[in-house]
């Protein structure tokens, strides 16, 4: 007799839900859901979190060997910043039900992906300008629209975090300025660097929307608000006059604005290498997961105190109540 009764409630609750989705409110941890919006929202938000975690180890690698104790200072910072996004979307994710433990374990294990850009290496110091340029204008020109995600922690977090990540960007492209108005040998440095990341930078975006399994319904529950191939072309009309500005060559010399569709047309990614690098088989894959896990492990004690000590204090207020 109360499986009625339940299909009813849950049949409100869907209701309320898509109530506030079609009214462009937000979902608060306290409200209903669908399990599927739930494991959604889980996977996007660690795999955001994972992606600010694992990105810290291409330029910590560049902390000692930067050309400058100012651009040291800049870069320390940089890293800074992004453990702080990676704490403020874990924090999210866990309002979902799922534990810092469990999201750190599904990463180290190699069970949860992170953005696959990370999976390069930065052999100069060229890298970081174009990592700053490139990875963080895209991850910018993605993650502005996630501000007005439907989930509330969520939009909440990116609201900080696209506002520092815009001066990420900044200081990347003004590294390649500098560089790009050095001697010839600096020029073509910046130049090699905006080769080796500008195609990795377009794959951040995805696959094509015909091919992207879980777009439509994001975008459905807004989530998302523009789909991969919308984003990829917002993006690079955004990069096009930066090019110009910087005096550096687009790495796509078939790149061309379509006036009657309003589109740009460009080169066809090599989604094989995509797939290769999401697979695991990427230059930096094996690198960058054994030192995530060594790091875990490294920390072990740390964890141990700060549970230790809280045990210790929680133990105080009782005995004070």
């Amino acid at each position: 007799m109360s499986a009625p009764v339940i299909a009813v409630e849950d049949s409100e609750e869907q209701a309320h839900f898509d109530a506030l989705i079609d009214a462009d409110l937000r979902i608060e941890p306290r409200d209903w859901m669908p399990e599927a919006y739930r494991k959604t929202l889980i996977r996007q938000i660690s795999q955001h979190a994972h992606s600010e975690i694992i990105g810290m180890q291409p330029e910590a690698n560049w902390i000692t060997r930067a050309p400058s104790l100012k651009r040291k200072a800049i870069l320390i910072a940089k890293v800074q910043d992004e453990a702080g996004h990676g704490l403020y979307l874990y924090s999210a994710a866990q309002t979902l039900g799922i534990t810092r433990e469990e999201m750190t374990d599904q990463l180290i294990e190699g069970r949860a992906r992170y953005s696959s850009i990370f999976n390069y290496h930065t052999p100069t110091w060229a890298d970081m300008g174009a990592i700053g340029w490139l990875v963080d204008g895209a991850a910018i020109c993605n993650q502005v629209p996630l501000c007005r995600a439907s989930y509330g922690p969520y939009g909440r977090a990116m609201v900080r975090i696209c506002k520092e990540e815009s001066f990420h960007q900044r200081q990347g492209f003004e590294i390649l300025l500098e560089l790009s108005n050095g001697t010839p040998e600096q020029k073509q440095m910046a130049q090699d660097a905006v080769n080796r990341w500008y195609w990795p930078s377009l794959m951040m975006f995805g696959p094509t929307d015909d091919a992207s399994p879980n777009s439509a319904r994001s975008m459905a529950w807004k989530i998302k608000r523009f789909s991969n191939d919308d984003l990829r072309q917002r993006f690079v009309g955004m990069c096009v006059p930066q090019f110009e500005a910087l005096g550096l060559e687009c790495p796509d010399k078939n790149l061309r604005f379509d006036e009657e569709t309003g589109q740009w047309l460009m080169s066809e990614i090599d989604w094989s290498e995509f797939d290769a690098v999401l697979d695991g088989r990427g230059p930096a894959n094996t690198e960058r997961l054994k030192r995530r896990r060594e790091a875990h492990e490294n920390g072990a004690w740390v964890r141990e105190a700060a549970a230790a000590y809280a045990a210790k204090q929680s133990a105080k207020d009782r005995i004070a109540a």
